[in-house]
């Protein structure tokens, strides 16, 4: 896994997964939570703002110093490890997008949408 984890990353995920229940937006009304996933450790991380506050989406800024490779001027998160994944965590389990976006599909055949 060399390839860093960086903002634009990050969106070219959302467009990947967008209108699957694999983003944000589409999956909080099902209780999940953006977080990452560090593969080398299994250690699961709730997205942060900077200031430690839960964040609505994915962002890098709330993850431990120790992953971040590169920052800005500023000294804020421009890439993190690449064994860093973005998912989501829900009744305490970690999803990848694409685990989440299945898990939505069948809660959809099964109840309705939100």
């Amino acid at each position: 896994m060399n390839t860093r984890l960086t903002t634009e990353v990050l969106q070219q995920e959302t467009r990947t997964f967008r209108g699957t229940g694999g983003v944000s937006a589409e999956c909080r009304c099902r209780a999940f939570h953006p977080a990452f996933r560090d593969a080398r450790t299994g250690i699961v991380y709730l997205s942060r703002y900077a200031d430690g506050r839960l964040a609505p989406l994915h962002l890098l800024a709330g993850l431990p110093a120790d992953l971040a490779v590169r920052r800005d001027g500023h000294g804020r998160v421009l890439a993190v490890d690449g064994a860093v994944v973005a998912g989501f965590v829900r009744d305490g389990l970690f999803y990848t997008r694409d685990e989440a976006a299945r898990a939505i599909a069948r809660d959809d055949a099964a109840s309705g949408a939100c």
